[in-house]
């Protein structure tokens, strides 16, 4: 199936197959490739490249640049289920979660393309006479981009798509869990340029197939003036200051550890749903997974027995085979989450699930029940972000003190009220309410649309991908004075005789 996938998809045998690093799907432990890993130096040759096609598209207009990100998009829409089955196959989420990546690809080159004929500056009243301020924007430089084995694809297009509109040439570092979507996604992107012409220079888009040395490169080189990182705390802890300590510019997704605040007066039967999804989709490996249920106490013994019925029917299996839940991605993450629900149980907390599944079946495959964990308090285990499907349950009793908990973790990426009181809703996304980049009403943590900016705040990294104003990311800021004037008056009125 990987064969004939990737030779619809364009991508050369030679480059995922007779390299030296194995590729494994997680949906049976099976190997589906093999790829050349590169070291530091053929990442600084490939920078040198996205150096010089740097140069030569920048010149291209903006709006011209936009017509390729167009062309990309339609590759993206002739390819949707191929690429989408091999995220899949890749990354294990379920089929219809993989469609649905490829189609917030095609979501955010639509907005790109839009955005190329709208990168406004201002212009700036002067205090001087017969004079004019402008503020304008130029383009960057190479972008370098890395990204995770969750999110295999969408997560570079958010930052390809408008980078590549602001003028920047890209050198993408994937997860090397997930290498073969970044080949298809490069090939893809490659039949897009062929058909755009020449203005589109050799090397203007390159993918680094490496281990943590190639991502150190691309890190550490001052020739990349911005790296997007998309990742675990722990990466971006090591990212941020290596990229700092050379005054380059960083866009961070990191981890979350998202909340729904569940009120009393929440429609149930409408939040049970919403829990569903976003606890469990994607074995609960999303950065937007809801990890936390605060929930009123007088409703919590009524959502939770729900909510056991609901996970006891779920569908678990094959990511192909029209499941709702799909496998972990490793063995590794596997332990990971035994571990947690084994020191959970022995600080006292209530688990329901988590068991192994279809270890018969698939032995180098690691599917697991999602789990419901009942605790006390929030305690340093639930603060800290478990990349599996685990919901931990605390009750509350005033909102200000759902707010609190909701709040009192060290990540800020997204948050959820479900609930009718208007003014419980406002609160919540009021100033003294969620401090998550994202917060929602009557909606789960997961699912955004690349018409809002994504991204959080404190350990989740501040950064923002997609939405209103982010292209401003992709590119510097330039303050332009001129004056057609035959004098030359000073600012604040000095006077220099």
């Amino acid at each position: 199936m990987i064969d004939s996938i990737m030779q619809r998809l364009g991508v050369a045998e030679s480059l995922y197959r007779g390299g030296d690093y194995a590729v494994m799907s997680p949906t049976d432990g099976r190997e589906i490739g093999r790829v050349h890993l590169e070291n530091g130096e053929q990442v600084a040759a490939r920078i040198a490249r996205a150096q010089h096609a740097f140069e030569a598209w920048r010149q291209v207009p903006a709006p011209r640049r936009g017509e390729l990100v167009r062309l990309f998009g339609e590759q993206l829409r002739q390819h949707k289920e191929d690429l989408g089955a091999l995220v899949t196959l890749e990354c294990g989420k379920i089929l219809q979660e993989g469609l649905g990546e490829v189609q917030e690809m095609i979501d955010i080159c639509d907005l790109a393309v839009g955005q190329s004929r709208q990168l406004y500056g201002l212009t700036i009243a002067s205090e001087r006479p017969g004079h004019h301020m402008r503020e304008s924007w130029h383009p960057l430089g190479p972008v370098g981009l890395i990204t995770a084995f969750n999110f295999p694809v969408a997560p570079w297009a958010w930052n390809a798509a408008l980078a590549l509109v602001c003028g920047n040439s890209l050198v993408w570092k994937p997860s090397e869990k997930t290498p073969l979507c970044a080949l298809a996604c490069q090939s893809l992107l490659e039949r897009a340029m062929a058909e755009f012409g020449d203005e589109a220079p050799a090397d203007l888009s390159q993918v680094v197939i490496g281990d943590r040395e190639a991502g150190e490169r691309l890190v550490d080189d001052p020739r990349i003036p911005l790296i997007s990182a998309t990742g675990s705390t722990r990466m971006g802890r090591e990212v941020a200051p290596r990229v700092a300590a050379r005054f380059g510019r960083s866009i961070l997704e990191l981890g979350g550890n998202n909340a729904m605040i569940l009120a009393p007066s929440a429609d149930l039967d409408m939040a049970v749903r919403a829990i569903l999804f976003s606890a469990v989709g994607t074995a609960g490996q999303r950065c937007t997974t809801l990890r936390r249920l605060i929930v009123h106490e007088s409703v919590r013994d009524e959502v939770v027995e729900r909510l056991k019925k609901a996970y006891a029917g779920v569908s678990i299996g094959n990511p192909m085979d029209g499941h709702l839940i799909g496998p972990l991605i490793d063995a590794q993450a596997y332990d990971q989450m035994q571990s947690v629900l084994d020191s959970a149980r022995q600080q006292g907390a209530k688990v329901f699930g988590g068991e192994r599944q279809l270890a018969d079946r698939y032995p180098d495959g690691f599917y697991v029940s999602p789990a419901i964990v009942e605790v006390d308090s929030q305690n340093a285990l639930v603060k800290n972000e478990t990349f599996a499907p685990i919901l931990y349950v605390l009750g509350y009793r005033d909102f200000a003190e759902a707010v609190a908990l909701n709040n009192d973790v060290p990540q800020g990426l997204s948050s959820c009220v479900f609930s009718t009181d208007v003014r419980e809703a406002e609160a919540f996304i009021s100033d003294l309410g969620s401090d998550c980049g994202i917060a929602n009403v009557n909606i789960g943590p997961s699912g955004a649309e690349i018409g809002g900016a994504f991204g959080g705040e404190k350990e989740t990294g501040g950064g923002r991908e997609s939405g209103s104003d982010v292209w401003k990311s992709y590119m510097r800021r330039q303050t332009n004075t001129v004056n057609y004037s035959r004098e030359l008056p000073l600012a604040q009125g000095i006077k220099f005789d």
